[in-house]
């Protein structure tokens, strides 16, 4: 735990190294989530999925997005308009939005609130109610099946 500056209390990030990293991901997980990859577009295996339920960080579990905020971009990449959760005092955010300006562009990456895992990019041209685009690495993420 540590010490916001209201001081509340909130859970800490997730510290693991490098090396964990590697023994416990894929090559491709790896590539993409620690060293700020991308897969490449329309290989996603998570890409076309339809169910319901909540898509959490691959690395750590964090729960990022629900499946009612998932949509068809066009892009190649899963797409979703908005976060599970935002920012509150009792919980790390769901994701974290930083400046990227690599490869020549201007870009918001979008990092996992909980582990700092790359995930994708963040962009304004979604549908609404937030008219957001959070285009996530398919390979970021893992799937839960909603319980019936």
């Amino acid at each position: 735990m540590s010490t916001n500056d209201s001081g509340i209390e909130r859970p800490s990030k997730v510290q693991v190294s490098e090396e964990k990293w590697k023994a416990t991901l894929s090559p491709e997980e790896f590539e993409v989530t620690r060293q700020h990859g991308t897969e490449t577009p329309w290989t996603g295996a998570l890409l076309e999925n339809k169910q319901s339920g909540t898509y959490t960080c691959i690395c750590c579990g964090a729960e990022l997005f629900d499946s009612s905020t998932k949509f068809d971009s066009g892009t190649g990449w899963p797409s979703f308009y908005d976060v599970l959760n935002d920012k509150d005092v009792s919980d790390l955010p769901a994701v974290d939005k930083v400046p990227d300006n690599s490869k020549g562009r201007q870009r918001t990456e979008v990092l996992c609130g909980k582990c700092d895992a790359h995930l994708g990019h963040v962009f304004t041209d979604g549908p609404q109610p937030t008219g957001l685009r959070y285009c996530i690495n398919s390979v970021c993420l893992k799937f839960q099946p909603e319980q019936k």
